[in-house]
């Protein structure tokens, strides 16, 4: 009988759940990012979640995944941004490119989760029939940003009792001072900014701004949030399963 204990395989870790955000100098927007994260982790023990950053904040994105890939980490990067503007498709894009252990998820939005989030911010701010409401985002000049907010835009017109229509913080028309104007020309009962954003920061206080009788608080650590980075993650595992086994 042999004496020698057989050997164990330590099971491989999860991939990390690197959280990318765009980065604010707002000190409640950068609350809301780490809190975003803070539950992620008391959702999921079983997972390592770090925070990364696409500007103004640090890490940045492509040290974050150069760093856990060097240290024989996987890696699946979620945007926590809610279109496929530039920072998805360019920056985030090249933080992974060339990996096998590391890749990247679409954005957050569109998604239907996203649509329920607005209407009942909405309701909740007081907001019912009669009323419109103009979704508030921040605005991108690429084409496919655009689309992926007017889709967002079909979703919560399915949801909600009075006209829907878009305002822009940047980037693209109209702006979200003139779409508040424009709904009001319509004569409803009241006009809602939908704040189309992760948390504060300049683009919140651009909506504060525009007009409207009353303004949603941003998407921030809603639970149904938290749900949709969850699935981002979970397409982010699969997309790695594909890479590793591609036949």
């Amino acid at each position: 009988m042999s004496l020698v204990a057989p050997r164990t395989t330590l099971a491989e870790p999860e991939p990390v759940l690197l959280l990318t955000a765009h980065g604010t100098r707002s000190p409640e927007g950068q609350r809301t990012v780490t809190g975003i994260a803070e539950r992620l982790r008391r959702r999921r023990p079983d997972l390592r979640v770090e925070l990364a950053y696409v500007d103004v904040q640090e890490p940045h994105v492509a040290d974050s995944v150069a760093a856990l890939t060097g240290a024989g980490l996987r890696v699946v990067v979620v945007p926590i941004l809610l279109s496929l503007g530039y920072h998805v498709e360019v920056d985030i894009a090249q933080a992974v490119a060339g990996r096998e252990s590391a890749c990247a998820t679409g954005a957050l939005g569109p998604d239907p989760i996203l649509a329920d989030i607005l209407v009942r911010r909405a309701e909740g701010a007081g907001g019912g029939p009669g009323d419109a409401l103009v979704v508030a985002a921040a605005g991108s000049s690429r084409e496919r940003a655009q689309a992926d907010v007017d889709a967002l835009l079909d979703a919560v017109r399915c949801r909600w009792a009075g006209p829907v229509t878009v305002g822009y913080g940047s980037a693209a028309a109209p702006t979200i001072a003139d779409a508040v104007a424009a709904a009001r020309d319509g004569s409803p009962r009241r006009v809602i900014a939908a704040s189309y954003l992760i948390g504060p920061g300049h683009f919140a206080d651009v909506i504060a701004r525009a007009g409207a009788d009353l303004t949603t608080r941003p998407l921030g650590t809603h639970p149904e949030l938290l749900t949709l980075v969850e699935r981002r993650y979970a397409e982010g595992l699969q997309r790695l399963a594909r890479v590793a086994s591609p036949l």
